[in-house]
């Protein structure tokens, strides 16, 4: 098995995105929290740490599932709290991920605003707020605005979604 890599991902709310990425192969964990970046984007925002293993599911399938499953084209109002953002741990990695971003702008109809940040910083959430999907799909948030999002991926990202999570049920 390969070492693991790490990547930072923000744009909705942390509950979805968190889920998003608890419900895929080759990812282990997800860290739910607040990242900032430096310069301009230091405030903290919200976003998760995905770890994953390049073995079992490529970067680049992070990137696209990630910008298909938040508004990743919308300059909205609540962009200081949902930064539209991969977090790079590594300053090599800019280009890269900024070619992956380019290369995904023809599946979508907007422009992409989604911006490739340096990491700065990791605040975790509150516990009681970790695997908040898991812990009660039940719950109004997540019957309406996670679960349409793990049906997506199901759908459009069925090679990459992990139907032995506990997410496969609902």
């Amino acid at each position: 098995m390969s070492k693991l890599q790490k990547i930072g991902l923000g744009g909705g709310c942390h509950w979805c995105t968190e889920a998003v990425f608890q419900s895929l192969k080759g990812v282990c964990k997800v860290e739910q929290g607040f990242i900032a970046s430096t310069g301009a984007h230091t405030s903290f925002s919200e976003a998760v740490i995905v770890h994953f293993s390049e073995d079992m599911i490529g970067l680049s399938d992070i990137i696209a599932i990630h910008l298909h499953t938040h508004n990743s084209t919308s300059q909205h109002s609540m962009r200081n709290k949902y930064r539209s953002a991969v977090y790079v741990f590594a300053e090599a990695e800019v280009d890269h991920i900024s070619n992956m971003l380019e290369s995904l702008q023809k599946d979508f109809h907007k422009k992409l605003i989604t911006q490739v940040l340096p990491f700065g910083a990791f605040k975790a959430s509150d516990s009681q707020f970790h695997d908040y999907y898991i812990t009660d799909p039940d719950r109004p948030f997540c019957k309406t605005h996670i679960a349409p999002k793990l049906q997506m991926l199901k759908t459009k990202f069925s090679k990459e979604y992990n139907l032995d999570t506990k997410m496969s049920g609902k």
